[in-house]
């Protein structure tokens, strides 16, 4: 009986603070502003952090778990708008965005491999003509573009890097590569 009422209070106070957070949002909203508007948007956003988080770890499957163990409205309300817990991020997760783009030091540019070399030890080509390279070393590449390359077993290719993630495979000898990517 009192889980039942503390459950109907829960209910009902995150019922009116939902409300009260709507119609925040919706006064933010409606200001012509764009400036005023975002200062507006702050302000709650600083709000709904700046309450008491839940001191033990909250169950999102039932209303009546998640209003046991909340110690604010905020964090009730927080609860049921979301199914999933969000995760922590590392904390240079900005500083190591987008760096892989940036010019790397002579030594970390020699160190990054570009291109290797591998012996071909048989070679299949599936339904489509596209050809399954297998290498002495245990890798397994397929082509992924409809070009025609000629390769025979025992002859030495190199496969490098290229744009946007692919890979060229190419022998020596021709000018032509062909575009594979990795299956073992």
């Amino acid at each position: 009986m009192r889980i039942s009422w503390i459950t109907a209070a829960a209910i009902l106070v995150s019922t009116q603070a939902s409300a009260g957070l709507e119609q925040s949002l919706a006064e933010c909203s409606a200001k012509a502003d764009k400036l005023d508007r975002l200062i507006c948007y702050d302000s709650l956003a600083a709000s709904v952090k700046s309450a008491p988080k839940a001191s033990s770890a909250q169950s999102t499957s039932s209303v009546a778990a998640t209003a046991v163990t909340a110690t604010s409205v905020a964090a009730v309300t927080e609860t049921q708008a979301t199914s999933v817990t969000p995760t922590t991020l590392p904390a240079n997760i900005e500083n190591e965005f987008g760096s892989a783009s940036i010019k790397k030091d002579k030594e970390a540019a020699d160190k990054e491999i570009n291109k290797i070399f591998l012996d071909v030890d048989s070679i299949k080509k599936d339904a489509y003509g596209a050809l399954k390279i297998y290498f002495t070393n245990g890798q397994v590449w397929k082509q992924s573009d409809s070009k025609r390359f000629k390769l025979a077993s025992g002859q030495t290719v190199y496969i490098e890097k290229g744009a946007f993630g692919a890979f060229y495979l190419g022998v020596k000898e021709k000018n032509s590569t062909i575009k594979v990517k990795r299956l073992k």
